[in-house]
């Protein structure tokens, strides 16, 4: 929480640095202010290492608590990818002591030029804006806004001064707003006496602080109205009109006539789209596809936006079907001159899926996956392409493996940049969530790529799915196997989120008590988790208790035996807490008990048979515990075990040259500490 006395912040950005200043404003040079926003102060600023500049919004919140609740709300903006959306840069609370307030700081990508300038210029000149260039921008505005909608995303302030005009021809949408923000009414009030052109944008139920998908189209609906009539109508005329629309919208007729008289372009379009667009009731409104079939679909609009293609009228499946008889390479010929058309891409990925192995190119095609990557990306909103493309790259990672169970797939940024946006575009569905968990899982272990992943807030998604997710086993099992990928070879940043897992995975074994595959990669996760120093002490026992228990439930699954048996070692190797936890009567029998009946299972397994060892000697390290051990029968057991396997592999210290198993940093049987077994 912040504090009052003191400049006190809580930072949040894409890519966190592991050193963040002190407070984040000092790295910013103020260079002036803005002409103030309808929520705060807009503070154009100079990075003080890049020499970038950059916008900050500074919004004054009511208390601590206002100030990180819409924080919070705004920080699933920072994982936005797309083309003509500006995403925040970094978002931070500090605390204004002069005026004892917090400020929530919004840092934007600046830029001199917005629609405001554009409207602008054109209303002084009395010009027409260009109908062909006001089609390409348009197609920019409604893509992004689509975008945001599908991911039920609400824009809540979209205005003429918040699309950034990055280019002549390319634009962006900026400053995204939360509901805590656009719910201050006391704010408001204010703001909107102060300058009540702020507030004309907003429709009539954003008034009374209810915002919606449909909020966004009447606000949109009006910049669409000012950029056609700003030639013949002054500013002030403008904002009365957007004012007098939310009880009268009849007035909108007079306007659409002079359109009509003064021959603005496309005038019988924006007379059929703007009425929908500017209904006093929001249920009464169109949705943002409704507006693209009706400029860009049925309506003769062109805008250089790709995903528009997505709504034009589909390709016959006869003319598909005869276009992919071919060969893989005619068929990726199809693919790529037909590339924004998604039903070939769907069709020719389900036709690659019958193929047999030795026409697909395997072990691994680059020309075909590059292809279905490229698929992926600009079809990134359609469900089925996304699960087919899947399905599609799962199919060739298994021939491959099956074909050569060595065989190296590179995992490139390509791959994992559309994976990663794959996630972000469909967050809700759970089979594709679980199919791109499992090629993350795939090629991650084979490539060294899991801090990159790391700074894309993968650990962090993990961990919110494991979570919501409980009743779903697929996502559980799938997302504790790409988390033991990750934790595999990582460098682990910042070690905080993984503090909460071994709560996490008691959850998931609680939900699944029977599942032997949930149990084996748990304990995979746990030994890793163990060996990085990522338990912490008030988790020992429940950790230990979770181990044991998993061995129990099924001895001879030889990989969960070896992870739960390491992770047992590691933590009691530190811990004398952890060592009573194994030798402990529990469940009308110990952990040492355990430990004699995995022997006898595996004891011709040198693999199992050291891990064991390693246990043992561990725990013979603590003085109070031997009697135990001596009393339960592991002095013979350890005997048998130095006599079985002395110059056996068992001995060998290449057996602990696993990941996070330094060579030579494990003991060896038989080896005494405080009076130990031997």
């Amino acid at each position: 929480m912040l504090g009052t006395g003191s400049d006190r912040w809580l930072p949040a950005r894409g890519n966190r640095s592991p050193r963040a200043p002190r407070e984040p404003m000092e790295k910013y040079q103020v260079l002036y202010e803005l002409n103030p926003g309808a929520l705060g102060v807009n503070l154009v600023v100079e990075e003080v290492e890049t020499k970038v500049k950059r916008v900050i919004k500074q919004v004054e919140c009511l208390d601590d608590h206002d100030a990180n609740k819409a924080l919070q709300e705004l920080m699933p903006l920072l994982k936005l990818r797309h083309a003509h959306i500006s995403v925040y840069q970094e978002l931070f609370v500090t605390w204004n002591s002069e005026i004892s307030s917090p400020f929530l700081c919004l840092v934007m990508e600046f830029n001199k030029v917005t629609f405001q300038e554009v409207i602008t210029d054109k209303r002084e000149a009395k010009e027409i804006i260009d109908a062909e260039w006001l089609q390409n921008v348009l197609g920019q505005v409604l893509d992004a806004l689509e975008y945001l909608h599908h991911l039920d995303i609400i824009h809540r302030n979209l205005k003429p001064s918040n699309i950034l005009l990055v280019s002549s021809d390319r634009c962006k949408l900026q400053d995204l707003s939360s509901n805590t923000l656009m719910t201050n009414k006391a704010k408001w009030n204010i703001r909107a006496e102060e300058d009540p052109f702020h507030k004309s944008w907003m429709a009539p139920e954003a008034l009374s602080f209810s915002f919606s998908q449909k909020s966004d189209i009447w606000s949109l609906g009006c910049i669409v109205l000012d950029m056609t009539s700003c030639s013949f109508m002054d500013g002030t005329e403008a904002m009365h009109l957007r004012k007098s629309l939310r009880q009268s919208p009849g007035s909108l007729k007079g306007i659409l006539k002079t359109m009509e008289e003064k021959q603005i372009p496309d005038a019988e379009t924006f007379q059929n789209l703007l009425p929908l667009m500017l209904q006093i009731n929001p249920s009464d409104r169109i949705t943002i596809k409704d507006v693209v079939h009706m400029t860009f679909v049925s309506g003769s609009f062109k805008s250089s936006c790709i995903s528009l293609t997505l709504h034009r009228q589909l390709l016959p499946v006869s003319i598909t079907d005869m276009l992919l008889a071919g060969n893989v390479a005619s068929i990726l010929e199809v693919m790529q001159n037909f590339s924004s058309w998604p039903e070939v891409q769907l069709r020719a990925m389900k036709r690659f899926l019958k193929m047999p192995a030795d026409q697909l190119g395997l072990p691994w095609p680059p020309e075909l996956v590059e292809v279905v990557l490229t698929t992926m990306e600009l079809h990134d909103r359609v469900l089925d392409i996304q699960l087919c493309a899947c399905s599609l790259l799962l199919h060739l990672l298994g021939q491959a493996l099956v074909l050569d169970p060595e065989a190296k797939v590179p995992c490139n940024q390509a791959l994992t940049s559309t994976l990663l946006r794959c996630l972000r575009s469909h967050p809700e569905e759970e089979q594709l969530l679980v199919m791109v968990y499992s090629l993350l899982t795939i090629t991650t272990a084979q490539e060294s790529v899991s801090e990159e992943l790391q700074s894309a807030g993968l650990l962090d998604h993990i961990l919110e799915h494991l979570h919501s997710s409980l009743q779903s086993r697929d996502v559980c099992v799938s997302g504790l196997g790409l988390l033991w990928a990750l934790l595999l070879d990582a460098v682990i940043v910042n070690k905080g989120p993984l503090e909460e897992v071994p709560d996490l995975i008691s959850q998931v074994l609680a939900t699944y008590p029977a599942d032997v595959e949930m149990a084996e990669a748990s304990c995979a996760v746990f030994w890793l988790l163990s060996l990085l120093g990522c338990i912490k002490e008030q988790h020992f026992e429940l950790v230990v208790a979770l181990l044991l228990q998993s061995i129990r439930l099924c001895q001879d699954r030889v990989l969960l035996v070896n992870s739960a048996y390491r992770g047992l070692a590691s933590l009691v190797k530190v811990s004398e807490l952890a060592a009573f936890k194994v030798v402990l009567q529990e469940e009308g029998s110990s952990g040492l008990s355990l430990i004699k009946e995995t022997y006898q299972l595996h004891r011709d397994d040198p693999e199992v048979v050291e891990n064991v060892g390693m246990l043992l000697v561990h725990l013979a390290s603590y003085e109070e515990i031997l009697p135990e051990l001596v009393s339960s029968g592991m002095k013979a057991l350890v005997q048998e075990i130095k006599e079985r396997f002395m110059s056996s592999q068992v001995s060998d210290t290449s057996a602990f040259s696993k990941p996070g198993l330094p060579p030579g940093g494990s003991p060896q049987l038989g080896c005494t500490t405080s009076g130990g077994l031997e």
